[in-house]
């Protein structure tokens, strides 16, 4: 079966040995549909030896039934699985595979060339040491050429092999070959691409890719699979740069045993050397490295292992541990690419989950700076990023987190965004730079706090969501429990939605991206309140529950109470206070939430208002007494 079959015949434990140690080449397969992706993966595979008989059999079979050359063997089918990809001849998900030679393992990913599938190819090149661009030469430079490129600059992928394909189908013209290279050299200028190597080749045929064939006698480079065989993998390069270690576990088996375990993602470490630990800046020495196979003397890039220190200082997961001497960077606020990968589109203000190595943090876009457009390489002015766009956005987070540039390392600068409701990836992302302002603002101490301000206004401090279509009588139920609560001597506050909109947010609309920035500036208005002492009561429609749950989070445990107005949206149309809903089925009024856009019910809020079955003081009342069984006011206050 494999290239090593008579070793394995003959000493199985000498060939397992031997390939256990053998370098792992992690590479991508990229370019426009039928540039020969597949067929050139399908070549590699079939040349090294690593089909079973009945592999073979069957792609022979499938030749004959899916197959684009004839009588001859269709390489593509070995990559190609998915029957939409075989009946298309295209490839659409991204397709890992695995071979091995004399020198080297490899893993290969085959992705895909069509624009709606630049997720996928984002995907498979995001640990990706090299790249191969296939570019057919009949027909040069494409739309895609350019796209793919321009990921695979904005990746940060080292290596780049530009493999001018299908030369049998130009009589393997060296003046085609050398068109194809200048026009190429040209344009990877703009990108900044250098790394470059140039391979004329015909994956069909064999010619270059693993031996140099006949047909092209003027080219003199190496073979692809020479290439593969011998470039520089990322591992190598980053065991020559500064120690980052990110803490995946706290290892604590017993008393006298207290380690930091995770994958040294760069530089090497040895016992004795200074540590700073990122981001709180503590600083250490290394005691051991431990594995389970013994003590090392050093680590590098690539291992796994568990650090003791000389001292007793708190490291949690997450924390990054650095030599002294270069330590990680730490910063809340970012400039940042971001590549989004979900059906709904990406809405500055809207909270995400972002895990950048073994750190998970809430985080926000403040702002899409721009969105590139990567088929002309333009920057468009943009407020939202759709699927598959790619844009240069501010990036907030909720806490300081210790990171690199993404070109320096990419495990310290690469992240993810994950939707907080459904714990969907929708975003990759790059950090490029720290913003100067995350490093010149500071949390300021003050000596009096939420406590002591509740205990002088004799009351404690809570936030009451009213939310529910409009119309659903948020506003009169909240405005009758604020008098009620006055009257009870409480210190209180009604946001009302309509009121802010005069003042603080009358500068926002009411598409998505607005209704939630809207939100986002309203709870933290409602944050200070609280911090105040008071009992603010908010009366939002607050469609998504993303931004409900973006305004929990920034109170304490017990202090926001979401209160579900339920009313019918045809008892609210028939109320229609404001003539909202009569506008809206005219068509004058967009974006209105119940008619063309959505409202997100509550899960679990904290109380369930069927107003339509309930008076005003009824409902009123309900809120007085879910306040008095969660002792937020006292229990003799009230007559109820």
């Amino acid at each position: 079966m494999a290239h090593a079959s008579d070793m394995i015949a003959g000493d199985i434990e000498g060939y397992l040995k031997a390939h256990e140690h053998k370098g792992l080449l992690r590479f991508i397969t990229c370019g426009s549909v039928d540039d020969g992706k597949s067929t050139l993966i399908g070549r590699l595979l079939f040349e090294s030896k690593l089909l079973f008989e009945d592999q073979l059999a069957a792609i022979e079979a499938d030749s004959k039934k899916y197959g684009t050359q004839g009588e001859e063997m269709d390489f593509a089918l070995l990559v190609d699985g998915l029957a939409a990809e075989r009946e298309q001849g295209i490839t659409i998900d991204v397709a890992y595979r695995f071979f091995s030679t004399d020198k080297r393992k490899f893993i290969v990913a085959d992705t895909p060339g069509h624009e709606q599938y630049t997720r996928n190819m984002v995907t498979g090149a995001s640990t990706a040491d090299a790249a191969i661009l296939m570019v057919d030469a009949r027909h040069g430079i494409l739309t895609q050429t350019r796209r793919h490129s321009f990921l695979m600059a904005l990746i940060g992928i080292r290596h780049l092999v530009v493999a001018i394909n299908k030369m049998d189908l130009v009589d393997y013209s060296k003046a085609r070959f050398d068109e194809i290279v200048d026009e190429y050299r040209a344009f990877a200028k703009q990108l900044g691409l250098e790394d470059m190597t140039f391979i004329p080749l015909s994956a069909l045929k064999g010619d270059n890719v693993i031996e140099h064939g006949h047909h092209m006698p003027w080219y003199h480079g190496p073979t692809l699979m020479g290439y593969l065989e011998t470039v520089e993998v990322d591992e190598e390069r980053l065991q020559h740069t500064p120690l980052r270690m990110p803490v995946q576990w706290v290892n604590r088996p017993n008393l006298d045993f207290r380690g930091f375990t995770g994958m040294i993602s760069s530089g090497s470490v040895k016992p004795g050397d200074a540590i700073r630990v990122q981001p709180s800046g503590k600083t250490s020495r290394i005691k051991r490295i431990y594995t389970y196979e013994g003590d090392l003397e050093q680590a590098i890039a690539g291992q796994s292992v568990t650090l003791l220190l000389e001292d007793e200082i708190d490291i949690s997961r997450g924390d990054v541990i650095s030599g002294v001497d270069a330590p990680a960077e730490t910063a809340d606020q970012f400039e940042t690419t971001l590549v989004w990968m979900h059906d709904q589109p990406l809405l500055p203000g809207r909270p995400y989950l972002l895990k950048l190595g073994t750190q998970t943090v809430s985080a926000t876009v403040s702002q899409v700076k721009y969105q590139v457009n990567v088929n002309t390489l333009e920057h468009t002015a943009a407020k939202q990023l759709d699927l598959n766009g790619i844009g240069v956005c501010t990036l907030s987070l909720s806490r300081p987190v210790a990171f690199d540039p993404y070109k320096e390392n990419a495990d310290t600068g690469g992240y993810i965004l994950i939707d907080r409701m459904t714990n969907n990836t929708v975003g990759a992302g790059m950090l490029h730079f720290a913003l100067r302002r995350s490093q010149n603002i500071h949390m300021q101490h003050v000596d009096i706090d939420k406590q002591a301000r509740g205990i002088a206004k004799g009351q404690k401090p809570a936030v009451l969501w009213f939310t529910g279509l409009s119309g659903a009588g948020k506003s009169t139920i909240a405005n009758l429990v604020e008098k009620k609560l006055h009257a009870a001597g409480q210190h209180t506050y009604l946001l009302d939605g309509d009121n802010v909109r005069h003042g603080l947010n009358r500068d926002l609309g009411f598409t998505d991206a607005d209704r939630v920035e809207n939100i986002r500036r309203v709870a933290e208005v409602a944050r200070l309140m609280a911090d105040a002492g008071l009992i603010v009561l908010t009366a939002f429609i607050s469609p998504f529950r993303s931004e409900r749950q973006m305004a929990r989070d920034l109170m304490e445990e017990g202090e926001f109470i979401e209160i579900f107005v339920d009313t019918p949206l045809d008892v609210a149309e028939e109320r229609d206070p404001k003539g909202l809903y009569k506008k809206a089925r005219r068509g004058e009024l967009k974006n209105f939430t119940g008619i063309d856009s959505a409202y997100e019910v509550p899960e679990s809020p904290e109380l369930h208002l069927r107003a339509a079955e309930l008076s005003t003081e009824e409902a009123a009342d309900a809120v007085i007494a879910l306040l008095r069984e969660r002792e937020l006011i006292a229990c003799d206050q009230f007559n109820l």
